[in-house]
Parts: structure tokens; C-alpha cells; sequence
């Protein structure tokens, strides 16, 4: 099969806060699509990008006393923490305030005039006389004019979904003053979308197949003539007027370009910045973002959410059209993330915080699984639910994926000397069934299929599981002349277990670069699901790739913030800080205390870290066949050559986490005060003369 080259993008965030869950969702699904293609030997370009223009940016930077560049640019800094949090690699992140957006915008605007698709005309817009400022479409609040729903934003029903003009809305108020807006005129620009060409353009490209058929049928009533034989679909309002942070358009003193003309055209912008860095030339593309593009057997696909495709099937591939550029291959519409039943919503405080989930030391790619789990070609909203995301995890990632390891891979190390024996029969069989589905497994990634193909790879590893059970190895090792057979059984274990984890690797990348460097294996591809490992095969020491969920955790997770009273002098004080800058935490149980593992640790090694003034990389001896790589952050406290030689304590069941510069395989346990101003130091905790490594603190 020949390479496909694709180009996929998800929606823009726009710059005026972090990401919430939705965004986490809609990434997620498309960085799975992504890695399952690259897997299936495909070339990609994963480009995404900061909407960065509009007043709502101009407004809000001019309350945090910024400029919207540096506003935008310190909204921007934060994200990385986000995606490397969950995993997900995009090849480029950009902003559509980059010159590459302003060059692009401008061209595309021109070539559209040239086509005699761009006109003029006088509109009445809404004015706030407080603010004395033309209101965007979303600092228009009133009441639907279709179904009648109050507090809807002045450009469409959040309740009906109905799309309108501002000025339609009932009993209009300024979202910025509460006052009530006054009708002014102003000369705009418009995109002709109801010209013949363009509707006829729109009902070819919308109803060719290429999209879900829901959303057709959405875009088709959109396009239906009316009783009186007028399209739904009117002109394209393209232009605001200063005070404006955006685009200005050319030869138009005090005219921007509306942010939804420019947004999308970021998608182009954002990969050609990566072209412009010579992203694809160290991946052994030569050609120019122009040669690119103009290549017809360059794909492009769009992810996004429900409430922005109107402007995705509609106005985005006219614009693309009409300036001579390649259309979108397809659109891929996905729906909301609800917690609990409940809607999401940053304005109302529900949700799930991406941060705090990182920040409580949940694992990412439990999310990353459940989300998974959830998700199908359909436009269909999804649920997070924290008792199901708790019995989903550690049923089926523990309970039936990492169980069939660690329940042979111990034995194959301590009995044969980390060397894969024959299969059997039976063993074989089982093998082969589970290669048979790779192709299966990978066509329901490229349909995004996703939870169906979760599905289908538990019901493997169920099988998986139930020829464990059969031949109890546990059993079969009780008995020296048993021993061929034990070791028949263990590795055709592993040889399950490496073919499931290349069937969860999009899913899970981060564990299953666990699972290679355990198998000492080249990454899996799809292609990969055709050989086996194979007798005499070595592996090496398997160490638990994955914690269950603590159901606590999720207690933790969904904790309101406290409030903090901002406005008044009379506030509350707050809590003595307590012994060491912090308050003791709250009383906890025997049980709680022994899920911790706490063991005597020798540093038998330990460097600076290349790229890092704090980090200190040290080799643990706790006991194991091999030392533990962990990474600290005392190195403005400790040299290298001070450290070695020395015991320590260290946290051995912390779940290994993947960091810039590797895996950090455990915790180093030191002290500080809070306030290491006042009381400077950290202390790494050392155990007393006569321990030895691997005794367990208890």
C-alpha cells in the first residue's frame, strides 16, 4: 500500500483562556487518529494554533493592563503543559497573529475580490454608547428570535441552534456594559456566499459523501430555499471596524478582517510556519508549503466541535475554493464532553480541570483511554462519569491488558533467563488470531471507531486471559517437569501482550514505549502485527507498567476550589500555615498509609541533567535486577559527586512518569520549608547506619 499524505488540523482555541476538557477531548481524538496512521506507514503534518484575533482578545487584554500580543503570547506560554501532559503531539503550534496568517489573509481576501466575490454595503450594527464601540456578535446578549430562549449569545441559539443576525435577537443588551446597544451605520465587507456559483459549489461539496451524514443533513436544510425560493445561506459579513485587534484589510483604512474569516486560514498559516522552519525537510520532505499544497495527493482533514460547523462546511471551503486552493478531503464533527450528565461549561464552573488532573498525579493516559472508549464516528455528545471512569480503567487496562504481563512475564525472566521459548499448538493459534485482527483494529482507527475498537481489543485480551486461566502457569511452575510447558505458555503471553500493545498504542503511546523498551524492540508499527519475537528471544525485566485508579483520586479530582474573596478588606484571614509553611493534612488510615511503597535506596550514580538548572538524574539500587532511572529537582542543592554512594528513601510504586528527558522511575523523598525564602534548603532524607537497599519503610 502506498503512503497517503495527510494534513490534519484540530479547531483553534481561542487565546482569552487555557484549555478545558473539551479541547483535551477534541485533541485526543484526532492525536489518536494521527499516531494510528503514522503507524500504518503514512506521512502526517499535525498542525494546530492559537485564534488569537477579535475583540473579545482586545477586551480582555485591555483589562489585564496588556497589549492583546503580550496577552495573547502569555495565554500561548502555558499551553505546552497541556499537551505534553496528555500526550498529545502536534508537529507545529502557531498563532493566527503571526505574519504567516496576516500574508495569507490578505492574498486569500484578494483572490476571493478578484472572482467578484467580495462586495460593500452600509449595515446597521449594534453600538454601546457606554463603551463607544461596535459590539461583536457575542457581546450581544438577548432573547432567541426563533425559539424564544433567553440569555443567547447574537449570533446563534445555543438552545435551538438556530443562526441569526444580532440585530434579530429580542430585548438586546451589551454584554460589556449592560447597557442597552444603539443601531449605527458602517460601511462592511461582505463575502458574496449567495452568488449562484458559490451555492452551487457548496450543494456539490456538502452532499458528495464526504461527510457524516448528519452533518449533510444539517448543511442541507441550511442550503433548502425558503417559501419565497431564497437559500438559507446569505452573504458572509467578513469585515469589523476599528477598535479592532485583528487583520486590517487592504486598502481599507480602519477595516479588520472579521476574526472567522482569518481563523481558519491559521490552519495554512500554521503549517506553512512549519515548513518555513524546515520542519518537514528534517523528516526528508523537500518541497515548499506552496508544492505542498498544490499536491493533489495531499489530503486535509479538519477535527471539530458541533457549534462550529456552520462555519467549517460552509464558509471554509467556499473561501478555500473561490482563492484557488484545495478544499478540505473532509471535516470531522465530533460533540460535547458532559461530566456527569451535565454540560460543560467554563462560564458556569462545571467540568474537569486538565491541570488539576496532571497535578493530582492521575495518570494521562487513563484519560486518554476512557475518552477513547467514548468516542465514534457520530456526532454524538459523550459523558464522563467518574464511577465508570474508575471501574472502566482498572477492569479493563489492569484487570485484562497489564495482568496477562505480569502474570507470565516473571517467570520467562527468573526461569529461562529472560529468553522466549516455542509455542505450542494452542499458543500458536492464539497468536495468530490476534495478528488476523490487526487490520481489522487499524480500519477502526481510521473510521474513528474508536470506542468499537476498545471493545474489540478487550474481547482479545479476554482471550487472551481465559488461556491464562486454563493453563494456570502459576500452577504449571510448581512442577520441574512441567517446565517446557510453562515456558510455552509464558511466551505466548508475551507474544499476545506485544501484539495487544500495538493494537492500544495510539491509544496509549506512552506505555507502550514502556512495553518496547521492556520486549528491547523497534517501535511497533501496524506492519509489525506479522512477525513474533520469536525462541531465544530476550527480554527484560518487567516492572508494573500501570497503577489502578484510586477512587479517591476522583474525589480530589472534582473538589471545588475554595473561593477567595478579591473585593473586600473584611475578608476572612487565612488558616495558620502551620508547622513548615503548611497545614498537617487530614488523618488518614493504616490502609491508606500501606499502599505507599517507601524503600532504601543506594545512589549508585547521579549527573546534571543537559537542559535543566534543577534537575538531577540518579541511579537507584532498591533491590532489582537493575537500577531505577529517577530525575530530582535539587540541583541547586546537591553536586553530582555528593550525592553518590549515599542511601536514600524513595517512593518505589509511584507510577513512572515521562518527562523531557526521560522516565523518572520512582521519587525521591526530601524536606522543605513552604517558604524557602525565609528557610532556605532542601534536605533528601537518608536512612540510618545498617539499612540496606530494597529494606521497605514501614
Amino acid at each position: 500500500m502506498s503512503s497517503r499524505q495527510l494534513f490534519v488540523t484540530t479547531a483553534l482555541p481561542y487565546a482569552n483562556g487555557h484549555f478545558h476538557i473539551g479541547h483535551i477531548m477534541e485533541y485526543i481524538q484526532a492525536d489518536i487518529w494521527v499516531r494510528a496512521q503514522r503507524m500504518l506507514g503514512h506521512d502526517v503534518y499535525f498542525v494546530g494554533a492559537d485564534d488569537a484575533h477579535g475583540a473579545p482578545i482586545m477586551i480582555a487584554a485591555e483589562k489585564a493592563g496588556k497589549t492583546p500580543q503580550q496577552f495573547v503570547a502569555d495565554i500561548s506560554a502555558g499551553r505546552q503543559q497541556y499537551l505534553d501532559g496528555f500526550h498529545i503531539a502536534f508537529d507545529n503550534w502557531h498563532s493566527t497573529d503571526g505574519p504567516e496568517n496576516h500574508a495569507l489573509a490578505k492574498e486569500i481576501f484578494l483572490e476571493l475580490k478578484a472572482q467578484g466575490l467580495i462586495s460593500t454595503k452600509t449595515i446597521e450594527q449594534f453600538f454601546d454608547p457606554e463603551k463607544s464601540m461596535f459590539l461583536p456578535d457575542r457581546f450581544i446578549k438577548g432573547e432567541c428570535p426563533k425559539c424564544a430562549a433567553q440569555d443567547q449569545y447574537g449570533d446563534s441559539c445555543e438552545q435551538c441552534g438556530a443562526v441569526y443576525g444580532p440585530t434579530e435577537l429580542k430585548n438586546p443588551r451589551s454584554a460589556l456594559s449592560g447597557a442597552t446597544p444603539v443601531l449605527k451605520t458602517s460601511e462592511h465587507y461582505f463575502f458574496k456566499l449567495s452568488d449562484p456559483k458559490c451555492l452551487s459549489f457548496l450543494q456539490n461539496w456538502t452532499q458528495d459523501g464526504k461527510l457524516q451524514s448528519e452533518v449533510a443533513n444539517k448543511v442541507r436544510e441550511w442550503l433548502t430555499p425558503n417559501e419565497q425560493g431564497l437559500s438559507g445561506l446569505g452573504d458572509w459579513d467578513i469585515s469589523r471596524d476599528a477598535p479592532y485587534f485583528g487583520i486590517e484589510i487592504p486598502d481599507a483604512p480602519g477595516k479588520y478582517f472579521y476574526v472567522w474569516l482569518d481563523a481558519p486560514i491559521g490552519y495554512l498559516a500554521s503549517l506553512k510556519n512549519y515548513f518555513d522552519k524546515g520542519g518537514p525537510r528534517s523528516r526528508g520532505d523537500a518541497r515548499s508549503f506552496e508544492q505542498y499544497m498544490k499536491d493533489e495527493k495531499v489530503e486535509q482533514y479538519h477535527f471539530i466541535g458541533k457549534d462550529i460547523t456552520y462555519f467549517h462546511t460552509l464558509f471554509w471551503p467556499a473561501t478555500l475554493h473561490f482563492s484557488h486552493r484545495k478544499t478540505p478531503t473532509n471535516v470531522f464533527v465530533h460533540g460535547f464532553i458532559t461530566v456527569s450528565g451535565e454540560k460543560m461549561s467554563k462560564s458556569r464552573g462545571t467540568g474537569i480541570d486538565p491541570l488539576k488532573y496532571l497535578s493530582l498525579g492521575m495518570n494521562p493516559e487513563w484519560m486518554r483511554y476512557y475518552i477513547a472508549a467514548k468516542l465514534n464516528a457520530k456526532v454524538e455528545d459523550i459523558d464522563f462519569n467518574p464511577e465508570d471512569f474508575v471501574a472502566r480503567v482498572n477492569a479493563d487496562l489492569i484487570g485484562k491488558f497489564i495482568n496477562i504481563a505480569s502474570r507470565s512475564a516473571g517467570f520467562i525472566s527468573k526461569r529461562f533467563e529472560h529468553k522466549m521459548g516455542t509455542l505450542s499448538e494452542e499458543g500458536l493459534a492464539l497468536v495468530q488470531h490476534l495478528q488476523q485482527s490487526a487490520p481489522h483494529i487499524a480500519q477502526g482507527f481510521e473510521q474513528r471507531e474508536f470506542g468499537k475498537v476498545l471493545r474489540d481489543i478487550m474481547l482479545l485480551a479476554d482471550r487472551v486471559n481465559s488461556y491464562v486461566d486454563t493453563h494456570k502457569p502459576w500452577e504449571l511452575a510448581k512442577k520441574a517437569e512441567q517446565a517446557a510447558q510453562l515456558h510455552q505458555v509464558c511466551s505466548a503471553c508475551i507474544e499476545s501482550f506485544r501484539l495487544l500493545s500495538l493494537l492500544l498504542k495510539p491509544v496509549l503511546p506512552e506505555l507502550v514505549q514502556e512495553v518496547e523498551r521492556f520486549l528491547k524492540i523497534s517501535p511497533l508499527a501496524f506492519s509489525s502485527a506479522q512477525t513474533l519475537l520469536g525462541q531465544g528471544h530476550e527480554i527484560g525485566v518487567y516492572r508494573h507498567l500501570m497503577q489502578r485508579v484510586d477512587p479517591h483520586l476522583m474525589d480530589a479530582l472534582f473538589e471545588p476550589s475554595p473561593s477567595v474573596n478579591t473585593e473586600h478588606d473584611d475578608a476572612a484571614p487565612p488558616p495558620s500555615a502551620g508547622p513548615g509553611g503548611t497545614p498537617i493534612e487530614g488523618v488518614i488510615g493504616m490502609e491508606d498509609f500501606s499502599k505507599v511503597d517507601l524503600r532504601i535506596a543506594l545512589i549508585t550514580a547521579c549527573e546534571s541533567v543537559t537542559g535543566s538548572t534543577k534537575l538531577l538524574r540518579l541511579s537507584l539500587d532498591v533491590g532489582e535486577d537493575q537500577p531505577r532511572q529517577v530525575f530530582s529537582g535539587i540541583a541547586a542543592h546537591y553536586k553530582p559527586e555528593d550525592l553518590v554512594g549515599k542511601l536514600t528513601v524513595m517512593v518505589a510504586n509511584l507510577a513512572p512518569r515521562k518527562m523531557k528527558f526521560g522516565v523518572s522511575e520512582g521519587m525521591v523523598l526530601a524536606a522543605s520549608h513552604e517558604n524557602e525564602k525565609e528557610h532556605p534548603g532542601v534536605f533528601v532524607l537518608s536512612p540510618w547506619p545498617g539499612a540496606r537497599p530494597g529494606m521497605r519503610i514501614r
